[in-house]
């Protein structure tokens, strides 16, 4: 993948321009050293307890015998708790909402058709009583009935309890019941305080009517099985006592989930007892973090430089471990702890192809590949899985990732690529089945889909993160590569409009400069887009360059040869100051202003000689010089020698193999022996290359076309 090729990037040359430039940053870069470092320390620190994981379903092939003494949440001992509670509740009765109704209907109807209520309540009327019928009947409806024990249970609930009324009843007496006396004052009791506005002598009056019937009673289903529901959840869940040296799992006994939960609590009590604080087991911790960080380090600093002296790049290569880290610790909590029903796939929790992916964009594969290794082994050590099984699919899937990884070009390729790992890990997780015998276990399907929703996770996360990181961490993905493309883009789309030989001439570079990167195994297609932005500069002023001349008349012709000088050579400012008012990546910024180096604008350089008598020691020859800088990576050099070849091109007479490629290795021995590519780390062989490409992608560009015959 495409790295930044910024002066922060830059790969010095000798030790004191190494001293100097690395001595700015060596404080940033031992706080990002001793943060790696005591990531690792932390993640080795709490690493769970490694044992044998046992599947709910299978046979047990070994003894598991406790090994230190713990409690354990007792499910079956909970639910006995639970059990005996609910045997202190006992039946609930309402009045029929049907029999209540009818009662106040019966009542009303003796009120209208008999009048003698008005001899009896002289002082009130009709409305009065249909008003206190309507409160009788609401009141009757919402009494409930029940025994003493049961009372005193829902008012631990902090339940309301002032609509019960403690009563015990046989069967027989729930058919045909006449409340007592004292039942008939508390509810009148009830009445009054509900409505204050009642008269007493009507309550009175209609409690009298009421007081001689017989009731149904009916028991209320509902609120039973709510009082039941509220007291189970009260009951707290049971620990029990295991001593040391009792049998967990007897060998050949079926698993079950009482298995699972005794042992994963075993795993907790050895945890806790282990001490993990005690200074000799943080300085192994911390020794062993020290040793992995220096291996790291030291592959980069031999084998990645460019990424070794960008603090940036190590930034973000500590950032995306330590989430992995991270990602890593919550899977096997999760997996662990939260839930038993996992636990037949905690050999297979994949997490590495997310470290995998995001530094194979972001970073490079080689990176990706060294840095997986080193958490993989960190994850063996902590992480409480089934080590043969982890290894081996986390592995796997890491390697795959890195394969069809290399070349992505659209963020939804991410899907493409992670279904592709989980399609690949599906014939090793097969293996693995058969290897224990169990292939036709449904084990199996579970495993299978397991990885899948891992690899769905991981999708959606790195999807996520890898903007983010972009933007933070100024890298140029592929996948950013591909949104600057888009000819719709505003700079462009001006380029076309206000500059159009410049944007084809951007066009043929870029198709040159792609050609000629993939042949040395640079990055092409950031050849291929930075090309199209390295001449915007050329906007101001696009009738001063001869490609956009579309009548024909040459505007230099009235200006003196240091006038056009300054005029051409001042695009390369304006191009960086259009970038960075447009927000272009800094990455096509060093573009911009690398692409013609210190080089001479040789032609108003020999008219300027020419002005003075032929006599070069009159002219001052750096003010015919563009400011620079050099190139700094190669394929900023491509995009130089493309840029140059493409434009010589354009004057020749006879476009052939052999006139092409005089012409390109004469352009490139001038702009060597100029010291052009003296800060690039292009060699002699990738030159080679280079050259070739190119002259090989002008005559397909080049090529003439058989001349048809008018037609007559």
């Amino acid at each position: 993948m495409f790295e930044q090729y910024q002066e922060d990037d830059h790969l010095a040359a000798s030790p004191k321009e190494w001293q100097n430039w690395f001595g700015g940053q060596m404080g940033k870069y031992v706080v990002l050293f001793l943060v790696f470092v005591f990531t690792l320390t932390l993640f080795l620190q709490f690493r769970e307890v490694s044992m044998d994981t046992l599947e709910v379903g299978t046979l047990s092939p070994r003894y598991v015998i406790a090994q230190t003494d713990f409690n354990f949440p007792d499910e079956e001992g909970t639910q006995i708790l639970r059990q005996e509670a609910l045997k202190d509740i006992g039946a609930i009765y309402e009045l029929p909402d049907m029999q209540v109704s009818r009662m106040r209907h019966e009542l009303e109807n003796t009120l209208i058709n008999q009048q003698k209520w008005r001899d009896d309540l002289p002082k009130s009327t009709f409305e009065e009583l249909d008003h206190a019928l309507d409160v009788f009947e609401e009141v009757l409806v919402a009494e409930r009935f029940t025994d003493e024990r049961t009372l005193q249970r829902i008012e631990r609930l902090n339940w309301p309890t002032d609509n019960f009324y403690i009563l015990k009843l046989s069967q027989a007496q729930l058919i045909n019941y006449a409340f007592p006396s004292r039942f008939w004052s508390q509810l009148e009791k009830k009445i009054l305080i509900k409505d204050a506005k009642l008269s007493k002598e009507i309550v009175s009056y209609l409690l009298k009517n009421f007081s001689d019937s017989h009731w149904n009673l009916e028991q209320d289903s509902s609120l039973e099985r709510t009082v039941r529901q509220l007291i189970q959840s009260q009951i707290p869940i049971k620990y029990s006592p295991v001593e040391e040296g009792t049998e967990i799992v007897r060998r050949g006994e079926k698993v079950n989930h009482r298995h699972i939960v005794l042992i994963n609590s075993m795993k907790s009590a050895l945890a806790k007892s282990q001490y993990r604080w005690t200074l000799p087991s943080f300085v192994e911790n911390l020794l062993i973090a020290l040793i992995l960080s220096s291996l790291l380090l030291f592959y980069l600093r031999f084998f990645q430089r460019n990424v070794f002296k960008s603090f940036r790049k190590m930034a973000l290569l500590t950032t995306i471990v330590i989430i992995s880290l991270a990602l890593a610790k919550a899977i096997e909590y999760f997996l662990l702890y939260q839930t038993t029903h996992f636990n037949v796939v905690r050999g297979l929790p994949l997490f590495l192809p997310f470290m995998a992916l995001l530094l194979t964009v972001l970073l490079g594969s080689q990176i990706a590949f060294a840095t997986s290794i080193l958490v993989l082994l960190l994850a063996e050590i902590a992480l409480a899985f089934d080590t043969q099984a982890f290894l081996l699919v986390n592995f796997f899937s890491m390697v795959t990732t890195l394969l069809f990884a290399r070349n992505l070009h659209k963020r939804r390729e991410v899907f493409s690529v992670l279904g592709k790992v989980w399609l690949t890990c599906i014939p090793l997780i097969m293996v693995m089945h058969i290897t224990d015998q169990r292939f036709w276990s449904i084990l199996l399907l579970s495993d299978i889909i397991t990885s899948f929703s891992f690899t769905c996770i991981i999708s959606l996360i790195v999807i996520g993160l890898l903007p983010a990181c972009e933007v933070l961490f100024q890298v140029m993905t592929n996948m950013a590569l591909m949104d600057y493309l888009d000819p719709n883009n505003e700079l462009l789309r001006r380029l076309s409009l206000e500059a159009p030989g410049t944007y084809q001439h951007c066009l043929v570079v870029g198709n040159l400069s792609d050609s000629a990167a993939s042949a040395i195994g640079a990055n092409g297609l950031f050849c291929r887009v930075a090309t199209l932005y390295h001449d915007i500069g050329k906007l101001f002023n696009p009738h001063y360059f001869t490609e956009n001349q579309l009548s024909g008349f040459n505007i230099h012709q009235l200006l003196t040869p240091m006038e056009s000088t300054h005029v051409i050579m001042a695009h390369v400012a304006e191009g960086e100051a259009l970038a960075r008012k447009y927000h272009i990546p800094q990455s096509f910024i060093d573009v911009i202003r690398e692409h013609h180096g210190t080089t001479m604008v040789y032609y108003f350089y020999c008219k300027q000689v020419e002005q003075m008598g032929g006599d070069p020691t009159k002219v001052n020859e750096k003010i015919f010089r563009y400011p620079g800088p050099k190139p700094h990576s190669k394929e900023s050099a491509i995009i130089m020698i493309a840029d140059t070849v493409e434009a010589a091109s354009r004057s020749m007479a006879e476009v052939n193999e052999e006139t092409l490629t005089d012409l390109v290795d004469k352009l490139v021995s001038k702009k060597a022996e100029d010291g052009q590519f003296d800060e690039c780390q292009l060699t002699f062989e990738e030159l080679g290359q280079v050259k070739r490409s190119i002259v090989k992608a002008l005559l397909v560009i080049r090529h003439l076309r058989v001349s048809f015959p008018e037609k007559k």
